[in-house]
């Protein structure tokens, strides 16, 4: 079968020692192609080492600035160094955040007790982990602001933008008030914003049984539920990168802002704000009066009535963190390019966790090991990748993308004149069912490799084939600011994906996402792992070794016209022209059909003589290639975010989470709706010719012509 490796054909039933065999023959006859080693690297999977290196990386919790994390730094140091892969670590000195002292107390009425709650995490029975428990930090939000807030409870389902416009059309007071928010759609920072800009003096958290299973009285380590204890921790920081050196990395000794003007900017909140269990926020439901809450807003099957307050319930908040300059760690290791070493691919996934990460985010971590080992094995067979491979472990991602923004920061410039593609592997594995998110160049690559790899669920079909017979949007963009991706992506216009298997787990940021929690239900014979550990590194090699970039513009001139359809029918009979926009999007899918004829003729050419193709032009090609990303940014950035420079692809502005096409538009059209006045379309319309302008230059840069 013309240009496929035996190995395509032999992986599924042939073991690695036979691989490896036919390999070593396949040497004496030819020098062996891109595709033998890719099929050799996926012959090398082996899911007792997934799991080996999980159990090592989830000893113990390993929050970034502690010991322990530091531990766990050490140990990806020596694995990459055993693998003879050069590696270095690269500190940064940033503003990180823990607690000193919290309480909570509900008075339910005038004349019941006072009810204290301990804000614990219980130990189950047969933890392993029981001995090391008392490492993990108490529950808390990191960057709440301290202070202490007495106040009525006022319940406000999800604590959405839209969940507050509702209370206040039904008459519900919330300033004043203490605001009880159930976690799970939103980002939890823009929740404690929402409550904040609505005049609440502090929000409470937790997880609603309607989203952790059910009342089925079931839940780890008899099911995969969340415990009735169990509380979902983590950061309500809205920026990226250390709160302190917002666009510059955080070195030693460099310029500082205070924490007041932070939080006086609106990304750190300026209310105190506490995640409590499922349990306590049932108690908590339990003392609300006043009128009954919307059905959508109720519990589900089972729940009792809620209600909206405020009260009689009366909470009384106290916080106290510790807001510190540690110095976080990256890692960073470099198998260099032969033909193009000034060309990187990025891998990276981030170490540090709330607890012990046996999900989020070590699964990915284990993958990531499993990769740079194999790629390793592959080096001695002879493999050099064409361009430079750089392998990221990230520290700090958890206080939301602190150590990957401040390694972007420091290298803006390189990474914006080299940087070919940068893949995260957060978690990578809770579950089944395969996801990714890219940008949509990528969206082919992706798919080609996924039809090279093993359904780890269903032997007798490819990844590509069970991913494509699900309901869900194949390949969703990456807008949103969940992982270490954003900085990539939005700051400096890096082409990105993301992967991971199974999207939402129960124990998320828990005390029992651990090990235990992995073997019995995320991945119990690790086969997910290495299916996670093969997407990853087959789409890093195709990107590392194939002489064109394999990057579909095409893809991504049919996803622009699709988000301004979106747009066009969504403000139709409104004051603005998307003419602008469609114009230059024309524009893009004639220099992206251009660019796709030209490398075209070039690959025939290499057919008919290798001897006849340029090596320059192919490089100018690559250069185009890789380029266009970055022209979709603009150096102003999005208005009032300035951080955020891609106006393409962007977060939501009410939910860090989320991913918008075209987020200054979408930021734009809020404006209308808020100020309701008729010349504010005239800053809608600013924005459709700015994000048509982005998309001109894309096209100026795909086609590699000055006007």
């Amino acid at each position: 079968m013309k240009g496929r490796s035996p190995f395509s054909l032999l992986q599924k039933s042939v073991p690695a020692a036979a691989a490896l065999l036919l390999f070593f023959l396949l040497l004496t006859v030819s020098p062996p192609s891109n595709s033998s080693y890719h099929s050799l690297f996926l012959s090398l999977s082996s899911n007792d080492t997934a799991a080996q290196h999980l159990q090592a990386l989830t000893r113990r919790p390993h929050v970034a600035g502690t010991d322990a994390n530091s531990v766990v730094a050490a140990y990806i140091l020596s694995i990459l160094s055993a693998a003879s892969i050069p590696a270095r670590i690269v500190p940064y000195h940033v503003l990180l955040s823990y607690p000193l002292h919290r309480s909570l107390s509900l008075l339910p009425n005038v004349s019941a007790p006072v009810v204290s709650f301990d804000l614990s995490q219980e130990i189950y029975p047969g933890d392993p982990f029981a001995e090391v428990a008392a490492e993990v930090l108490p529950t808390f939000h990191a960057y709440a602001r301290s202070g202490t807030a007495t106040g009525r409870v006022v319940y406000t389902n999800y604590g959405r933008v839209e969940d507050f416009a509702k209370l206040r059309a039904m008459g519900v007071e919330v300033a004043g008030n203490v605001v009880l928010a159930r976690s799970g759609l939103v980002y939890r920072g823009d929740i404690v914003r929402n409550a904040q800009i609505a005049g609440a003096v502090a929000a409470i958290l937790y997880v609603d049984a309607k989203d952790n299973g059910g009342r089925t009285g079931k839940w780890f380590p008899e099911a995969r539920w969340l415990p009735p204890s169990g509380v979902e921790v983590g950061s309500v920081y809205r920026g990226a990168g250390d709160p302190t050196t917002p666009g510059w990395a955080s070195v030693s000794e460099c310029e500082r802002v205070s924490v007041d003007e932070v939080v006086a900017s609106g990304v750190m909140p300026a209310i105190p704000s506490l995640p409590v269990s499922p349990r306590d926020g049932e108690a908590i439901l339990g003392t609300i009066g006043g009128q009954v809450a919307p059905e959508d807003w109720q519990g589900g099957t089972g729940a009792p009535v809620y209600h909206l307050g405020p009260g009689p319930g009366l909470l009384n908040l106290t916080y106290l963190g510790n807001e510190t300059v540690m110095m976080i760690q990256n890692l960073i290791a470099v198998i260099e390019g032969k033909e193009e070493p000034d060309r990187y691919v990025l891998v990276g996934n981030h170490y540090d966790a709330w607890t012990f990460g046996a999900v989020d985010p070590n699964s990915g971590t284990a993958a990531f090991l499993e990769v740079a080992q194999r790629f390793a094995k592959m080096q001695k067979e002879g493999w050099k990748p064409r361009r430079t491979i750089i392998l990221c472990s990230w520290d700090a991602e958890e206080h939301h993308l602190i150590g990957s923004t401040e390694w972007v920061e420091d290298n803006r410039e390189m990474l914006a004149s080299r940087a070919v593609a940068y893949l995260n592997m957060d978690y990578a594995v809770s579950g089944r069912g395969f996801h990714a998110s890219s940008t949509p160049q990528l969206d082919e690559l992706l798919k080609e490799a996924a039809k090279m790899v093993q359904d780890p669920d269903n032997s007798s079909q490819t990844l590509y084939e069970s991913w494509a017979s699900t309901d869900s949007p194949l390949i969703r963009r990456l807008g949103g600011g969940g992982s270490d991706y954003a900085a990539f992506v939005q700051h400096v216009g890096v082409p990105s994906v993301d992967m991971r298997f199974a999207r939402d787990y129960p124990v998320y940021h828990s005390m029992y996402d651990d090990f235990l929690w992995m073997r019995k239900f995320g991945d119990p014979l690790f086969h997910r792992h290495v299916a996670a550990a093969n997407i990853l590194g087959l789409v890093a090699l195709k990107l590392a070794d194939e002489e064109f970039l394999p990057f579909d513009y095409i893809s991504y001139a049919n996803e622009l016209q699709k988000s301004t359809k979106v747009l066009e029918n969504e403000l139709l009979g409104k004051p603005v022209s998307f003419a602008p926009l469609q114009e230059s999007i024309e524009k893009f899918r004639r220099a992206a059909s251009k660019v796709d004829s030209q490398r075209k003729e070039l690959e025939s050419k290499d057919l008919l003589s290798k001897w006849k193709k340029d090596p320059l032009k192919v490089r100018e090609l690559n250069d185009r290639l890789m380029m266009t990303e970055r022209a979709f940014t603009n150096r102003e950035g999005l208005f009032g975010r300035p951080w955020f420079k891609h106006l393409v692809y962007g977060p939501s502005n009410h939910n860090v989470y989320l991913s918008r096409a075209f987020p200054s538009i979408d930021d734009a059209i809020e404006g209308v709706e808020v100020s309701k006045g008729l010349g504010s379309w005239k800053l809608v319309q600013r924005e459709a010719w700015r994000v048509a302008r982005v998309i001109t230059q894309a096209s100026r840069v795909l086609n590699g012509e000055l006007t």
